[in-house]
């Protein structure tokens, strides 16, 4: 059965203490001048704690995911922090690269896009959608992109996974936020060594870095090549053998085909149960990495408030205003919340009860939608 999502509706259903996710939102910019602001409506604030709830009791399941205490070296390999798999020490205890990548259809296919352990997908400005690709496993790769120019909320993105952000310009509203996270640069002295020029796209699509002249730049530019000692991890992993199941969960559904809405390249995503992946298709037909056709584990759906800078096209998508969501894995989806823990803290995700959701181990994608378009997204059951 075909399922809008239409917040209220689930709320009704589902008893969801969560209010207001298909209101016309709008945008806290106390602190980014020149920006419109939305009309807000006086739809009920969601009200949701802003720690995560432990308190000395381990919340529930927590036997069937890992804590971050857990984390150790054993055969020289360790846990994750994108995927919750075991990977090679020198992978999993260096910062990733978030890569800014182009989704224009001139641009495809996105390389290295398989690797990447977690896809932030967002909209920018004319209706385009870029992705920000987080990847631990890039050194053999010899060409990663096309690589595109950064925006504001991707650099707080990059800054949750302590990630170096790789990208190739940047509009001239995000400039000031790249002194908040180590960044390779195109458009600065950092260029030549950390990116090229193919010969089989045009300009910009044609930008591309690698494996090594990730390293090389990191390298040149000084940043520490591992995570900092205070990074904790950003998601908790369902066990090795272990299932997270959204059986029973507050407001679950079949979830079989999920749409974002994204009105340019009609993204969306369908599950397999042969393989446990939701398999992604944008354009008409089946989304392409240099690597094979694009998976994931775990879809997530957060709505965001949103408004423009000033009169231009640039979006101002506001990343840090607690708002709502959907969680999809094992082809069910459950209604989730979403909270950031500061500035420059991670994003945690909650079902309705406020426990903190588990992600099954593997590549997450993450769907950045505005909450101006909650109704053009759908869940689709069987």
């Amino acid at each position: 059965m075909k399922k809008r999502l239409r917040w209220m509706a689930v709320m009704t259903a589902a008893a969801c203490f969560m209010a207001g996710c298909a209101r016309e939102a709008g945008v806290d910019v106390a602190s980014t001048p020149g920006v419109e602001t939305p009309a807000v409506t006086t739809e009920p604030e969601i009200i949701i704690h802003s720690e995560r709830e432990t308190d000395g009791v381990e919340p529930d399941g927590a036997g069937d995911y890992y804590l971050p205490e857990e984390r150790e070296e054993k055969d020289g390999m360790i846990r994750s922090y994108l995927t919750g798999k075991m990977v090679p020490v020198s992978q999993g205890n260096r910062r990733p690269a978030a890569v800014m990548m182009s989704n224009d259809k001139e641009a495809r296919p996105q390389y290295g896009i398989n690797r990447a352990g977690v896809v932030y997908e967002a909209p920018v400005e004319g209706g385009m959608n870029r992705y920000m690709s987080l990847i631990e496993d890039y050194d053999d790769l010899e060409r990663i992109g096309s690589v595109r120019s950064c925006r504001t909320y991707y650099t707080y993105f990059a800054r949750e996974f302590d990630a170096v952000y790789v990208h190739f310009g940047q509009s001239t509203f995000a400039k000031p936020y790249l002194n908040n996270v180590d960044n390779i640069n195109g458009l600065e002295g950092i260029g030549t060594t950390a990116f090229y020029r193919t010969k089989d796209k045009k300009s910009p699509h044609n930008a591309y870095t690698s494996g090594q002249r990730i390293t090389e730049s990191i390298q040149k530019l000084g940043y520490a090549p591992d995570y900092d000692a205070s990074y904790k991890g950003h998601y908790l992993f369902a066990r090795d053998g272990k299932e997270a199941s959204l059986e029973g969960r507050p407001g679950v559904m079949d979830a079989g085909t999920v749409k974002p809405g994204y009105a340019m390249n009609q993204a969306y995503f369908v599950y397999d149960s042969s393989d446990g992946l939701y398999h992604r298709y944008q354009y008409g037909g089946v989304h392409q990495g240099d690597e094979g056709p694009v998976t994931a584990r775990n879809v997530i759906f957060q709505y965001c408030q949103s408004g423009f800078y000033a009169t231009t096209d640039y979006l101002n998508i506001n990343v840090h205003t607690s708002d709502c969501g959907y969680f999809m894995t094992g082809g069910k989806a459950i209604p989730i919340s979403w909270e950031k823990d500061g500035e420059f803290g991670v994003t945690r995700y909650y079902d309705q009860e406020h426990n903190e959701v588990v992600l099954n181990q593997g590549q997450t994608w993450i769907c950045i939608i505005s909450t101006k378009d909650f109704a053009k997204s759908e869940i689709i059951g069987k």
